[in-house]
Parts: structure tokens; sequence; C-alpha cells
């Protein structure tokens, strides 16, 4: 990779945890405060975002530095990507258990409005975000920039379903059958689970096929040593 590329990768890196920590913050609080179990989801999952791209940053300097030997290269970026996947499935595993809970316990009742509203923000701010991160890594340079690509393509789905899915809850909260408005938010994320699954699922799928040859070769060169 050209030093033009590495500083571009990084900057990108940057760019992305800055905006993570900022959906961090306002999908824990909104969440809270609506009494979203999605929306807290929403927000865990950019906190999540937040660290793993930290990680991201730590692996492409130790990449790019004097220090790393050809074949560690080789191995940390597809480690950190089936790493990144990984979490993010346990995520959504959890929040599909959560949502499946709630539902037997009778739904959670959430402010509508509320939620429909900064749903809106959260669907401008995530597709931003991807966008720009995308565009920075048109060529493809960059594995972790493509993770981070994915992991926002993400989001941005996630929350226009979560905005989509609240603006039924509210016509449905004004309608005669209000009484079932309660159940929106956990079965919005049992649906969300099931379909983001697979996101995580093809990003370890692919980092693990990376993987396994270069892993072969990095115990063989040890084995020779």
């Amino acid at each position: 990779m050209s030093p033009q590329n590495v500083i571009n990768e990084k900057s990108v890196l940057v760019f992305s945890a800055l905006l993570a920590l900022g959906f961090a913050i306002a999908g824990l609080a909104v969440g809270w405060i609506a009494g979203s179990l999605v929306i807290m989801f929403d927000g865990i999952y950019s906190l999540i975002s937040l660290v793993l791209t930290l990680l991201s940053l730590g692996a492409s300097w130790y990449i790019h530095s004097r220090y790393a030997r050809p074949i560690t290269r080789a191995l940390l970026t597809p480690l950190v990507v089936a790493i990144k996947g990984a979490v993010i499935m346990l995520l959504v595993s959890y929040s599909l258990y959560e949502a499946v809970s709630s539902l037997v316990e009778g739904g959670r009742a959430v402010n509508p409005s509320l939620a429909v509203l900064f749903g809106i923000v959260n669907v401008v701010g995530c597709g931003y975000g991807w966008w720009m991160i995308a565009r920075k890594n048109q060529a493809g340079q960059s594995q972790l920039v493509e993770a981070e690509s994915r992991q926002w393509q993400m989001d941005t789905l996630l929350s226009l379903a979560v905005t989509l899915g609240f603006l039924g809850a509210w016509l449905v909260a004004h309608s005669p059958w209000s009484d079932y408005a309660v159940y929106a938010d956990p079965m919005m994320m049992v649906l969300m689970s099931f379909y983001f699954i697979k996101v995580p699922f093809v990003m370890v799928r692919n980092a693990l096929k990376e993987l396994a040859p270069v892993t072969v070769k990095w115990y063989r060169t040890r084995s020779m040593a």
C-alpha cells in the first residue's frame, strides 16, 4: 500500500471512530428516554463499532510500521475483520434473546414520536458515514476500511428499518389496535436480528477463508525456525 493510501486509511478510521462515538452517545440517551430496545441496540452497536474501529486503527498502525513482519501483516488484517464480524454476531444474537424475552413478557411501551425523529436523524447521519467511507475506498485498497464500510452499511439499514418500524408503531398506536403497539419494538428487533445476522456472518466467513492458508504458512515458518 502506498504512503498516501496508508494516510487515507488512518484518516477514514479516525473519522469512523468519531462518528461512531457521536451515535453511541445519542443512541443510548434517546433509547433510555424513549424506552426502546431497538434504539438502545443501535446505540450499543455504535459503541461496539467505536471499539472495533480503534482495534482497526491499532492494526493499521502496526501493519504499516517497521516492526511488522510480512507474515504478521498477512495474518493481522483478516484476523481483525473476523473479530469485528464475530462481535457483531454476538451483539445481534443477544439482542434477539432480549427481544424474544420482551415479547414473552408482554411487549414494551415506547415513545414512537421521539423514536421516529431520532430514526430520521440516524438514517441521514449513518448514510453519510457509509457513503463517505465507501467513497474513500472505491479502489478497494484497504480491507480494514472495507470492513468499516460494511459496519456503516449495516447501521444505515438498521436505522432505516427502525424508523419505518416506529412509523408503523405510531400509526398502530392511533388506531383501534393500539393495544398491540407495545409489541412493535421487540418484534422489530426479532425481524432485524434474523436479517442482519447475514452481514457479520459473511465478514467472518471470508476472513476465515483468507486466514486459513496464511495460518498454515505461518505455522510452517515457525516450525522451521
